[in-house]
């Protein structure tokens, strides 16, 4: 009778975890834990997204008719650039790894925490000290230059242009810190047995994107800066009426943008390959090759800057390599896609919300590759250069990597995060809005490039007209679509079951050694790895029973062996 007096007690005891064990918004603000921060960012960056987003229909609804529709051409100037700038600096680079990577990568190895917990809150801080130093220039002046700030207008236009470079310089040590702490967690909290063989890779990811982030946002930090300066002081270091070089400026700039689309798109394949391994039940095909190939990219992403600058008057001969180079990056990224591919075929799919996203991206993101080789072809990129071609590639490789990739994996790791499941049907019609209204608004845009219609224009020729609609209602498509994954998922907060332990079954730390909701520190004990995060080929009980669906009882989730019977 006394055991099961004290085994009731302990049933009532309150279950402790990272979200109710320290309360109030102080202890949100000043937090250590890097779940708690993750969330943080994840709130923050998808205020902005909003804005942006809020931006992006403006623009399509100025584009329905040719003339203008809502707005004057210089307001059209400002709400692109802002959209653009919005998006990049303030949701696509901190998006996976500042939200997905805080959350998961430290649970993912083993440790209790990142290296420096202090440091990560810090960069937090500093990326909010960013955007609000943004928002000035923006609210004081707007900003009309493009988000590629271009020189020598950029040094010109009475436009916000000081408040907003030295808004992206100071993000600039948000995401150099972040970068840093990643490395030295991985290389020095790292659980016993794991070792970098066995590595999820999103870690792997995560390591690429990192190397990046310290060796590339530097030259970024100081042409912005010197671009504040040149606008300050007339000091005539890109204005040519001071004996400047505005293509220095371009040069500077595209050292750091081109491997920015790195720190996009590494974290970004590292989602996807969890997600293929999890819901194909079946190890990475050619895991090493995968792993190894993110760092390829990272070192290779250096070398490219110059096929953004084939019509800026370079020699053919830099031409010619940086166009060489270009064919050459394709190589490690056509090895992931090809491996992916491989990992599905005879895998047991268990269709759920998150694979939907990533098959999305294996049907996008090679348009975005397969046409971005078309414009590192010199005599191909002459002619489309600053084209809606251009537009629709970067949408195609940036919202695929970015985009799609983050609602992947914001689906998949949500019942960590916060404990509960979400309605699979409502979030499967969303991602087939997302994913239909997506190709809507973008491919009618490689058709416009094609036939010659400009980019940054707010009109354009009647001929243009019948595109530009269809492009206009996949935007609205696409709206609708994300508006459904905020009903969907705010439900879930809400209204949601509670999440098993592991509801997919998937085979990493997180899942296998945790509870439904992570404690304080992650782990009772640290938990010693003897296999990889893909042997889903060993006995089905080592990972859980995974159903999705919150019953009592666990559906059957079939093992390699048992597709390949």
């Amino acid at each position: 009778m006394a055991t099961q007096t004290v085994a009731a007690h302990k049933t009532a005891q309150p279950e402790i975890h990272y979200l109710n064990h320290a309360k109030g918004l102080k202890s949100w603000l000043l937090t250590l834990d890097h779940k708690r921060i993750g969330i943080l960012y994840l709130i923050s960056v998808v205020f902005f997204f909003i804005v942006g987003g809020i931006l992006a229909v403006l623009i399509r609804l100025e584009l329905l008719q040719p003339g203008q529709t809502l707005m004057t051409a210089d307001t059209y100037n400002h709400i692109f650039t802002l959209h653009g700038a919005i998006m990049i600096f303030l949701f696509l680079i901190p998006a996976v790894p500042a939200v997905l990577g805080n959350f998961a990568l430290p649970i993912m190895i083993g440790a209790k925490d990142v290296a420096f917990p202090r440091l990560n809150l810090a960069s937090w801080y500093i990326f909010w000290l960013g955007a609000l130093t943004m928002l000035v220039g923006i609210v004081t002046s707007g900003l009309d230059t493009g988000w590629t700030f271009y020189t020598p207008y950029s040094t010109m236009t009475s436009s916000g242009v000081t408040w907003v470079a030295l808004g992206v310089f100071i993000l600039g040590f948000s995401s150099i810190l972040t970068g840093l702490n990643f490395i030295v967690t991985v290389h020095k909290m790292r659980a016993p047995g794991l070792t970098w063989s066995r590595l999820p890779l999103f870690v792997w990811g995560l390591y690429a994107t990192s190397i990046v982030q310290i060796l590339a946002t530097p030259v970024l930090g100081i042409t912005v800066l010197l671009l504040a300066l040149e606008r300050i002081m007339k000091i005539g270091i890109f204005d040519p009426a001071l004996g400047g070089d505005p293509i220095l400026f371009q040069h500077f700039f595209w050292f750091y943008s081109h491997p920015a689309v790195y720190i996009m798109i590494l974290p970004a394949f590292g989602v996807i390959s969890e997600l293929i391994g999890t819901f194909s039940r079946k190890g990475i095909f050619g895991y090493k090759f995968v792993a190894l190939s993110s760092v390829a990219i990272a070192f290779l992403g250096f070398l490219v800057w110059g096929h953004h600058m084939f019509v800026s008057g370079q020699s053919a001969t830099a031409a010619t390599v940086f166009s060489l180079l270009t064919f050459l990056i394709g190589v490690p990224t056509g090895v992931k896609v090809l491996n992916w591919v491989a990992s599905l075929y005879r895998g047991s799919i268990w269709l759920r919300t998150p694979l939907l996203y990533a098959l999305a991206f294996l049907f996008v993101f090679p348009i975005g590759g397969f046409t971005g080789i078309a414009l590192g072809t010199l005599g191909l990129d002459v002619p489309l250069h600053d084209t809606y071609f251009v537009v629709a590639h970067f949408h195609y490789v940036m919202v695929s990597g970015g985009l799609l990739a983050f609602l992947g994996g914001l689906h998949y790791w949500w019942p960590k995060m916060f404990g509960r499941l979400y309605n699979e049907k409502l979030a499967q019609i969303a991602a087939l809005l997302i994913f239909v209204g997506f190709n809507v608004t973008f491919f009618p845009q490689f058709i416009l490039g094609t036939q010659g219609m400009p980019r940054r224009y707010f009109d354009y020729v009647p001929e243009f007209t019948t595109l530009h609609q269809l492009s206009t209602v996949g935007s609205w498509i696409l709206g609708l679509g994300l508006l459904l994954v905020a009903v969907c998922l705010l439900h879930s907060l809400l209204k949601g079951q509670q999440a098993p332990a592991n509801p997919w079954g998937a085979g990493t730390l997180e899942w296998t050694h945790t509870g439904r909701l992570p404690s304080p520190h992650n782990f009772e004990r640290t938990p010693v790895v003897t296999r990889g995060p893909y042997d889903y080929h060993l006995a089905e009980e080592i990972f859980g029973n995974g159903h999705g669906d919150g019953s009592s009882t666990p559906a059957v989730i079939p093992a390699q062996g048992q597709a390949q019977s």
